[in-house]
């Protein structure tokens, strides 16, 4: 398995899990009130930064293990990149735009964040899931 698709598994894995413990932590608070009176935002920042942490250290850790196969990527990996991103990317403006229409109708902090935030996540797996794909079955 390529550097590049081994650290597409860990990025989406740490995206999913990441989300999944901050959805816990929020709902885990809300002892019955409205999920927009829930403190979320501690959980949030820290679930992210453990998320970029935990990123970091598994590009590291693969790094490591892949020093003895090369680091080196070629067009071929380059072009999968391209695509994963494009990919990914596209659920970034979707989050933009539906935090902006949030914003509009004056929605609650706590939806505009927690839909980007959802966004961003679904950025990441979907921009891995793409590389995976491709890597696997090829571009077509």
């Amino acid at each position: 398995m390529a550097y590049e698709e081994k650290r597409a598994w860990a990025l989406a894995i740490i995206a999913v899990v990441g989300y999944a413990v901050y959805v816990l932590l929020v709902l885990g608070r809300a002892d019955g009130r409205p999920l927009a009176e829930v403190p979320y935002a501690g959980a949030m920042l820290w679930t992210i930064g453990l998320g970029i942490v935990a990123g970091i250290v598994s590009g590291i850790w693969f790094g490591i293990a892949a020093r003895d196969d090369g680091l080196q990527s070629d067009e071929r990996d380059r072009e999968i990149g391209r695509f994963g991103e494009h990919i990914g990317q596209s659920f970034v403006a979707i989050g933009g735009v539906s935090a902006m229409a949030l914003a509009m109708v004056e929605a609650a902090h706590f939806w505009i964040a927690n839909v980007l935030y959802l966004c961003f996540v679904l950025s990441a797996v979907l921009g891995s899931m793409a590389k995976i794909s491709a890597y696997r079955r090829g571009m077509e």
